[in-house]
């Protein structure tokens, strides 16, 4: 086999290409707050986010297909097949939080969904809706309409987008709602193969692409507690930095409350003990 090129940097991931048709996606512990990344990083934060996405990949396959091949021995490094990926983000909400409890503020309504009066801040909403947005290069993806999705990939995969996205929210949510982790709002990214089937490809459900609330303190009316940089964010809003590059170094304990707080999301809605998944990755395949 020729060797591994690398061919991008996101924020978190490095992505090789292996051959014509495999790429491999390599989840650093790099992480990132209010768009920059942090110069500390996080122990097992790669490993938790590949983990977890195998494992949703391999429950929800039935659903609709995805791109991973194989999880490598390290436990960060997931062998994928090489989709032409659509461009938008597929964001599904069931809480109101974030971005959307913002549009809802200002207009009553999110991505060109008109929602019921009178909601609070982390309400569950009647039904789970499908916001689209941009993918930005640089900065936040930017909510827009589903005429807007449309004029980008075609109005009937968009239908089709929609409708699986909204699946995989609605069975992935009652799974962890059963570990005690609430899913407000997901982001999902889809490819098309080579036969122009949609395929669910990037990572799935995971801390960095998913709002997770515990479920036993769970209250609507404020922002809740979360499972993902909540030590980071509630850190770095103490040091007066201005959220410009570079950000400010992580202390041991934000660190360690961090990783602990990502390896518990694994845990919990694995059922596996994350040491078991540094030993064998190949675990959390069933």
């Amino acid at each position: 086999m020729s060797e591994a090129v690398h061919v991008g940097s996101g924020k978190v991931r490095e992505l090789y290409a292996l051959d014509d048709d495999r790429l491999l996606l390599v989840a650093s512990d790099r992480i990132s707050t209010f768009d920059v990344v942090l110069p500390t990083e996080i122990p097992d934060k790669g490993r938790v986010l590949t983990g977890l996405s195998g494992f949703w990949f391999t429950l929800l396959k039935a659903i609709v297909p995805n791109h991973m091949l194989a999880i490598r021995a390290d436990g960060r490094s997931m062998e994928c097949r090489k989709l032409n990926m659509l461009p938008i983000e597929c964001v599904v909400r069931g809480y109101l939080a974030g971005s959307g409890w913002k549009d809802y503020k200002a207009t009553g309504a999110t991505s060109g969904h008109a929602l019921p009066e009178g909601l609070s801040e982390s309400d569950r909403l009647p039904a789970p809706i499908f916001t689209p947005a941009t993918k930005a290069q640089t900065g936040h993806d930017e909510n827009i309409s589903r005429d807007q999705a449309a004029d980008l990939v075609g109005h009937a995969r968009l239908r089709e987008v929609e409708e699986v996205a909204i699946e995989l929210y609605r069975v992935a949510a009652e799974h962890a709602w059963g570990a005690g982790i609430i899913i407000a709002d997901t982001k999902f990214e889809f490819g098309v193969d080579e036969h122009g089937r949609l395929v669910l490809g990037d990572e799935a459900l995971t801390p960095d692409s998913s709002r997770f609330w515990p479920g036993e303190s769970y209250a609507p009316g404020r922002a809740q507690d979360s499972f993902d940089k909540q030590f980071v964010r509630d850190f770095c809003e103490t040091t007066g930095w201005d959220k410009t590059y570079p950000g400010p170094e992580l202390p041991a304990e934000v660190v360690q409350g961090t990783r602990a707080k990502y390896v518990e999301a694994f845990e919990r809605l694995t059922t596996i003990p994350f040491d078991a998944y540094l030993e064998s990755p190949s675990v959390v395949l069933g």
